[in-house]
């Protein structure tokens, strides 16, 4: 698959925005949902976070945050098991993750008839994105084949230039090669599949 190598350099500027999807307990390996070395991503998006915090520029952090009796929930017909109930263990981001001071934290899909795999969806990212002059937007987190592309699948539909760290996100995989053909998906809509190490100063 087609990406930009670490030697082709992106430098972060005025109008970019790092958003970090979703690094919770409950999806990292041994959470409710973990998505399989989901932590082998924190390395990556904290060196990101620190280029650009280094270049005031925002980092955005996505989270789930579900009431107990969500719609996604098994127990309310959904397809999964309880994960980021608010206010849980669960839910609380990595203490590896190295959010930045300033950080922003977006809250989804935070009442229990909705669901919202993208962090765009019921959230007021676009407003505050557009009103900050955001032009590209750099995403990074988990899953790959769900949050990460409903994510990319908005940027694109919203008009954003926008591109996916593939060192830094993982698959759910609930069929074998969902991660894959997510990416090959995002990449049909416009997404730029670059590793982390092309970002530079």
């Amino acid at each position: 698959m087609e990406q930009i190598k670490p030697a082709e350099k992106i430098v972060p500027r005025p109008g970019d925005v790092l958003l970090v999807v979703d690094v919770q307990y409950d999806f990292l390996p041994g959470g409710a949902l973990g998505v399989a070395r989901g932590d082998e991503i924190i390395p990556a998006l904290n060196r990101c976070m620190a280029l650009f915090s280094a270049k005031k520029l925002a980092v955005y952090a996505s989270r789930d945050w579900h009431p107990p009796d969500h719609i996604s929930f098994h127990a309310q017909g959904g397809p999964w098991p309880p994960h980021c109930v608010a206010n849980t263990h669960g839910a609380a981001f990595s203490p590896e993750l190295k959010l930045p001071p300033g950080t922003a934290v977006i809250n989804k899909a935070d009442t229990r008839e909705r669901e919202a795999y993208s962090v765009f969806g019921g959230t007021d990212l676009d407003r505050r994105l557009k009103q900050a002059g955001v032009r590209r937007i750099f995403i990074g987190g988990l899953a790959t084949d769900y949050c990460v592309l409903n994510t990319a699948k908005d940027a694109h539909a919203l008009g954003y230039d926008y591109f996916v760290l593939t060192d830094a996100v993982r698959a759910v995989d609930v069929k074998p090669g969902d991660g894959e053909r997510a990416l090959e998906e995002m990449r049909r809509l416009g997404a730029h599949l670059i590793v982390s190490g092309a970002l530079s100063e």
